[in-house]
């Protein structure tokens, strides 16, 4: 598989995603955005899981975008009403969830940037709601260079996520930021070595499904709706959100456990 789905038993409740390409700078081709949408989807559809992981196989490259060789030029003979073969219309069908675009995935998302992440790859990072990059990742958007308009997530979610002017910088000139300023501008969390890397992602990820499933999905939906509401509205909205998790099973467990001095054991109801 070029993206590979797996459950590792020392990590319950998490799901890590692997872009694995190497040889080709972990580009998406039609096989490897099948194989990430119905990876994307399986997550979605799962409440066992409760976090997941996304990085890239090798030490090089994350992900450097859509394949300039297969994707890039049958994408271009759609768009001029030419026919494609049946698996490859499919997967370009499937572009958008593969990178999480207009795709939610319900589920918090941790990346663990093991290299270069560009167009796509800086797309799917971009869905993420928490980031680790290596000392020698580098982060653009080549798009305008390209001649091609970024319709993954960058012009949605970029001037959302970082300052107006740094994500101006990426969306025009193309040129690429290395890690160190993408932690200064807010882009990743934090650099960490390579032999760390997914050990950190992982743990942030462990915290995480270790918590209340319900309020974890419901507190990162609350996050995304409430960014667009004016502040009346969004303490109203924050309300109706956070009510009904106070009558949860798991509420009440936290209390006992509290009480009790022990981990609580959350069963997402």
């Amino acid at each position: 598989m070029t993206a590979r789905f797996e459950l590792p038993a020392e990590h319950p409740h998490v799901a890590l995603v692997t872009i694995d390409r190497p040889e080709r700078a972990n580009a998406l081709d039609p096989p490897t955005l099948r194989a990430l949408a119905d990876a994307w989807r399986r997550v979605a559809g799962d409440p066992e899981i409760r976090c997941a992981v996304l990085t890239g196989a090798g030490e090089r490259v994350f992900c450097s975008g859509m394949d300039m060789r297969t994707t890039i030029p049958e994408s271009q003979r759609l768009a001029r009403g030419e026919r494609v073969a049946p698996e490859v219309f499919a997967a370009l069908r499937d572009v958008q969830t593969a990178l999480l675009a207009g795709f939610d995935l319900g589920t918090p998302l941790v990346c663990a940037i093991n290299g270069h992440a560009r167009a796509g790859g800086f797309d799917l990072m971009l869905a993420s709601e928490i980031r680790y990059a290596v000392p020698h990742a580098s982060f653009a958007l080549e798009e305008v260079a390209l001649g091609l308009y970024p319709t993954g997530n960058s012009t949605v979610l970029l001037p959302r996520q970082i300052p107006w002017v740094h994500a101006h910088e990426l969306l025009l000139s193309a040129r690429p930021i290395d890690a160190a300023r993408a932690e200064r501008i807010g882009l990743v969390n934090a650099v960490v070595s390579p032999e760390r890397l997914l050990e950190t992602a992982l743990a942030t990820a462990d915290a995480i499904a270790r918590n209340a499933p319900l309020a974890v999905r419901e507190t990162r939906r609350g996050v995304r709706e409430l960014l667009a509401l004016p502040l009346e509205e969004a303490y109203v909205r924050q309300e109706e959100i956070g009510r009904p998790l106070r009558r949860t099973e798991d509420a009440a467990e936290a209390q006992r456990a509290f009480v009790e001095k022990r981990p609580p054991s959350f069963r997402g109801r």
